[in-house]
């Protein structure tokens, strides 16, 4: 039986493609191993999948000025050497990054062991950790069609991004019981992220006296990000995190408002879910969520609000309108021909063992 061995971690999106890939994987054949940061939430997340987990030491390669710039250095040499000696230990035939720095160390110890490596590129413009594995890498895969002409020609693949099967799936009756609803009103629902949007999080909470009388609400906030005040208002309900329910809250709602990560606008995609995009603002990152959202609105997918225009009022009427116009934007996604990336991937990582 073939070996692979996953990575990557940091946030939820540097986690679920790889989940969605373990049906394929192991239908392929392969023994699947993970390893991440020692205390990250992958962890978790890849525990949870009965997936032998192993975890080194990580650290940030920051663009600002930090007093951990000083130390992380060491524990990516630290993670560099626990990953080689791993790998000696595991005997992967391949290895598939999903990048975060905690893959750094992993897929450059890969290549130096002559294990062939497959990195995924979400976003628009690849982000450092990505850089620096792509020497490594054998084989680049990237979601949209514009990332490709940003990386090594002879190692760029447009894929798609990994998708879980499991989320076509959900149930509106579960989910009804789960949130408390009655089902008598439209439901939004304000996805946050893994890490939660603080920006979004409070928009959505000044303007709740007026979004239900309209909707129902689920708000899924982030870890460390819940109002303990609102837990008692009628038709607003919200979450940490969600797991096995998420499925359920897709197939409830109505209309989406997300921040602009890859793998979750994709997942609105493929759910053709009509969605609201506020990327993270280029001002406090690389800027890859607000080109992620603006190919999203060049194809009909989307309505985006950038977060240094978004207002009370403009987010309340921005909701509105996306909720009139639903219809166009599911068509729209509904002759969408994305790649089916969990088959692409699974090849690619199969045709390298043979």
């Amino acid at each position: 039986m073939a070996r692979i061995v996953l990575t990557g971690g940091g946030t939820a999106g540097h986690v679920t493609p790889n989940i969605a890939l373990l049906p394929s994987l192991k239908a392929a054949g392969f023994e699947v191993y993970y390893i991440g940061s020692y205390n990250g939430m992958e962890k978790e997340l890849i525990e949870a999948q009965g997936i032998p987990y192993y975890g080194i030491s990580s650290g940030k390669l920051r663009r600002y000025f930090d007093v951990k710039n000083l130390t992380d250095p060491f524990r990516v040499i630290k993670g560099f050497s626990e990953a080689v000696t791993l790998l000696k230990e595991i005997k992967p035939d391949v290895v598939f990054s999903k990048g975060g720095f905690v893959s750094v160390p992993v897929v450059t110890a890969a290549g130096r062991l002559h294990i062939p490596t497959v990195c995924h590129e979400s976003d628009m413009t690849p982000g450092l950790a990505n850089k620096l594995s792509f020497p490594s890498a054998t084989k680049i895969c990237c979601t949209f069609e514009e990332t490709k002409d940003k990386l090594p020609a002879k190692k760029a693949v447009v894929t798609g991004s990994p998708i879980r099967s499991e989320l076509l799936q959900g149930n509106i009756s579960k989910a009804l019981s789960y949130t408390g609803f009655h089902g008598e009103k439209p439901v939004l629902l304000v996805v946050g992220g893994s890490l939660g949007a603080v920006a979004v999080n409070e928009a959505i909470r000044r303007i709740l006296p007026e979004l239900l009388k309209e909707f129902d609400v689920v708000h899924l906030c982030g870890k460390g990000k819940l109002d303990p005040t609102l837990h008692s208002l009628e038709g607003y309900v919200q979450y940490e995190y969600v797991s096995e329910e998420l499925r359920d809250l897709f197939a409830l709602s109505d209309i989406v408002v997300s921040r602009a990560g890859s793998n979750a606008i994709c997942e609105l995609l493929a759910l053709h879910k009509p969605n609201l995009l506020i990327p993270l603002s280029a001002a406090v990152s690389r800027g890859d969520q607000v080109l992620n959202a603006k190919s999203f609105e060049r194809k009909g997918y989307s309505i985006v609000l950038e977060e240094e225009q978004m207002t009370d009022a403009s987010l309340l009427q921005t909701i509105r309108n996306l909720y009139c116009s639903r219809d166009d934007y599911s068509a729209a996604m509904e002759k969408a021909t994305e790649l089916n990336a969990v088959k692409t991937i699974t090849d690619i990582l199969v045709s390298l063992v043979k």
